[in-house]
């Protein structure tokens, strides 16, 4: 049966504080402000957004202990839809030319209305995601609503901790593996 130990214990000597922080961020004292199944749902998007699907496989088992199906579904969505967005806003904030903002995004992005769980929950997952790649843009809306959901400072910057950690864990599993962590993992014949 796969543990969180199993993943802490795969990371190599020099990532001794990653490991530690992994199981710091995901206990229930290690995440203030947030609940068990946001901290979970959190973990998951950040997987998922870091591209590492060996990773991701190990981390949704992980999760889907503490999570039901809705969140499961919607951490994909959220590291899917936010993909998406981070690219667009970022290079709406980066071509320093105000006119591209004035145009309409076109671009579907209904489950960021409709994620089929609590609003707060989903942004937890969306800013995550944005702090992953780096979008300042998303990263500032995303808190703004948060706080607006009556969230504290301590619980944003908890999904982010949970975030920044996931995701070097990942790349790091990636490097050990010699994979690229925008590479597909594959399994040995």
């Amino acid at each position: 049966m796969l543990t969180l130990d199993n993943i802490r214990d795969a990371l190599p000597g020099y990532a001794r504080d990653l490991a530690l922080n992994l199981g710091s961020v995901l206990s229930g004292t290690g995440a203030p402000g947030l609940n068990e199944k946001q901290t979970w749902a959190v973990a998951l998007a950040s997987a998922v957004a870091s591209g590492n699907a060996a990773f991701t496989r190990n981390m949704q088992l992980l999760a889907a202990r503490h999570l039901d199906a809705a969140h499961v579904s919607a951490a994909h969505a959220a590291a899917a839809v936010m993909a998406m967005n981070n690219v667009y806003y970022r290079f709406l904030h980066l071509v320093e030319d105000p006119e591209y903002a004035k145009l309409p995004a076109r671009l579907r992005m209904n489950v960021i209305g409709n994620p089929g769980i609590a609003k707060a929950d989903f942004e937890l997952m969306a800013l995550a995601v944005s702090a992953i790649n780096g979008c300042g843009t998303c990263v500032a809306s995303h808190e703004k609503t948060l706080r607006g959901h009556g969230l504290e400072r301590e619980a944003v910057q908890s999904a982010v901790r949970i975030a920044a950690t996931v995701h070097a864990v990942a790349r790091t599993l990636a490097s050990v593996a010699g994979e690229s962590s925008s590479e597909p993992a594959t399994q040995a014949a």
